[in-house]
């Protein structure tokens, strides 16, 4: 299981947020993960609470978004979805397809909160 890895990657990431921005903690993370990041979403969810015990993430929901397969045909130039064993243009059909979107694995957002002044 190396979402736990990915988790722990993904907390020291939000900590260098919080310092940057001279927050208290973090509130709302927002992970973009795409079919094609050699990611399980699910495992990464439930390995996430274990990687930010004790931080000052650990009581931040994690909200992780599904990013959809899009190819760009090599042939035709249109921009398609596709599915994750079939990567052809929904266009013409054709292979010669450039993955787009869909292996990604980013942290989108993170919502901090900060002491009154």
């Amino acid at each position: 299981m190396h979402e736990l890895a990915v988790a722990q990657a993904l907390v020291e990431q939000v900590e260098d947020v919080i310092r940057q921005h001279h927050a208290v903690s973090a509130s709302l993370i927002r992970v973009r993960i795409g079919p094609l990041a050699g990611v399980v979403p699910e495992l990464l969810g439930s390995a996430f609470p274990l990687a930010a015990a004790g931080s000052r993430m650990e009581h931040a929901v994690l909200d992780l978004v599904t990013a959809p397969i899009k190819v760009r045909c090599q042939t035709c130039g249109a921009e398609t979805e596709a599915a994750m064993n079939r990567l052809v243009c929904g266009a013409c059909g054709d292979w010669h397809t450039q993955v787009i979107s869909g292996d990604e694995l980013l942290l989108e957002s993170v919502e901090l909160e900060t002491v009154p002044t």
